[in-house]
């Protein structure tokens, strides 16, 4: 689906290819179809991810009808293939019986989509993807292969104006990626204009986009220039691209495809000449089996796609990103990255990522941090334990900005409120799920995102 762009993931094998180039190394990727409407169609694959679904543009195509447009996400590692449904409509099934929602896989696997059967299976010849030798890319650091994968991709994109997808968590540097991806480009003297697509009301979102002619509604006094224009010649940044509401995609995907905008209200149109970013920490693919995501916007942002990894899949990156937080916090002197910090660091799975990895450090340079893990006592400047804080108590940390403050306190009580379902399910997801009168799968994503390992 990305073509030369697509990226490898956490977990490849690293080998030296002529050496000193270092690259990753994953399998080539082979889907047949052997039951179903499209039976004896095979597909060869050296994409880093393969999709499979009735949507143009999908790895596999299928013509089944009882598939979702995006149904089936596939990863080849070095200790199997990844499968993962992507909210799909009639579901993925391993032994026609067993409904996968995330799976490692032999090679081989046989899964039913729809009323199609696929085999999946690896080949012996490997693809190998370059490892920047550089250990940073503009304002995002890694020593991690995983990241520096991610520097060779963007060393090869910044310098064109392809259209580029930034996925990934909250708080692994999105926004960075972004910034870095312009100020490697020819449009680096250029405004950097952000748009953050979730925190403007919908009914002032596409004035802020596209601006506005005067008396084009009540409060419409003067023209608005909106960030499309404000960013000509530059670098645009659709932060949470995800939440922008149905009846303004349409638009967007007339300024990404045509490169013109209209102002509300306004007789003409302008042409545009600007690089587009986007991110979202949703899974577009998802919300295009919702109905909440235009399909064809989806693949015209994601020319290029970017999927900034979690801390916990890079945990080599823990130790330099601690040391560069505390130089740009001022507190290099006050606290030692000794090894017992370290294997603090590296036993907790950041939920919050490089965001929460900050206040932490911040908070600990001032001598009162939080317990890393499901106690939340307060450790004192003496490295004590002081007593646990009542649970009605609200910590607030007014040194950070209340988007920070409030993903803080929304992690907290997602962590709380996981670890008390799981005991009172007795580690049953299911049972749990239905508990929360949620997902299971958003709730499986969710433990994973906190670290947390059911029983059962």
């Amino acid at each position: 689906m990305n073509g030369d762009f697509d990226q490898p993931a956490r977990d490849e094998q690293t080998a030296v290819i002529g050496a000193p180039t270092q690259a990753l190394l994953h399998p080539k990727l082979r889907l047949e179809v052997v039951a179903g409407v499209d039976a004896g169609t095979v597909v060869v694959t050296e994409a880093r991810l393969a999709h499979v679904g009735t949507q143009p543009g999908t790895t596999l195509q299928l013509r089944d009808e009882a598939v979702s447009r995006i149904h089936l996400a596939i990863t080849p590692r070095a200790e199997g293939i990844a499968l993962r449904d992507l909210a799909s409509t009639n579901g993925s099934w391993l032994a026609g019986r067993v409904r996968l929602q995330e799976a490692l896989v032999p090679s081989g696997t046989l899964v039913q989509v729809g009323r199609s059967e696929l085999r999946v299976e690896t080949l012996a010849e490997q693809v190998a993807e370059p490892l920047s030798p550089l250990p940073a890319f503009g304002r995002l650091i890694g020593v991690s292969p995983a990241m520096r994968a991610i520097f060779a991709l963007l060393e090869r994109v910044a310098p064109t104006d392809e259209t580029v997808l930034i996925t990934g968590e909250t708080g692994t540097g999105k926004e960075f990626c972004a910034q870095s991806i312009a100020e490697r480009s020819p449009r680096a003297q250029r405004p950097f204009v952000v748009v953050d697509c979730g925190a403007i009301p919908p009914n002032l979102l596409e004035s802020e986009l596209f601006g506005h002619a005067r008396g084009a509604f009540t409060s419409a006094h003067s023209d608005y220039a909106g960030a499309f224009e404000r960013a000509q010649g530059g670098t645009i940044f659709l932060d949470e691209i995800g939440e922008l509401p149905l009846e303004l995609q349409t638009r967007l995907l007339r300024a990404v495809e045509q490169r013109t905008i209209r102002r509300v209200g306004g007789g003409r149109d302008l042409a545009l000449d600007l690089r587009i970013i986007a991110a979202t920490n949703r899974c577009l693919e998802e919300e295009i089996n919702r109905g909440a995501f235009r399909a064809d916007l989806y693949y015209r942002l994601s020319v290029v796609q970017v999927r900034m990894p979690p801390l916990r899949e890079r945990p080599d990156d823990l130790e330099p990103l601690a040391r560069l937080l505390l130089d740009e916090l001022g507190a290099a002197g006050r606290v030692t990255i000794d090894p017992a910090l370290s294997e603090q660091l590296r036993g907790y799975a950041w939920p919050g990522n490089v965001r929460e990895l900050r206040n932490h450090l911040r908070r600990l340079a001032l001598g009162a941090a939080e317990t890393l893990g499901p106690p939340s006592a307060i450790v004192a400047g003496d490295g004590s334990a002081a007593e646990p804080a009542p649970a009605s108590s609200l910590a607030l940390d007014l040194g950070v900005s209340f988007k920070d403050a409030k993903e803080q306190a929304v992690g907290r009580f997602e962590r709380a409120y996981l670890e008390a379902l799981l005991r009172q399910t007795a580690g049953n997801i299911s049972q749990a799920a239905r508990l929360a009168q949620t997902d299971r799968t958003y709730l499986s994503r969710l433990l994973l995102k906190h670290g947390i390992t059911p029983t059962r």
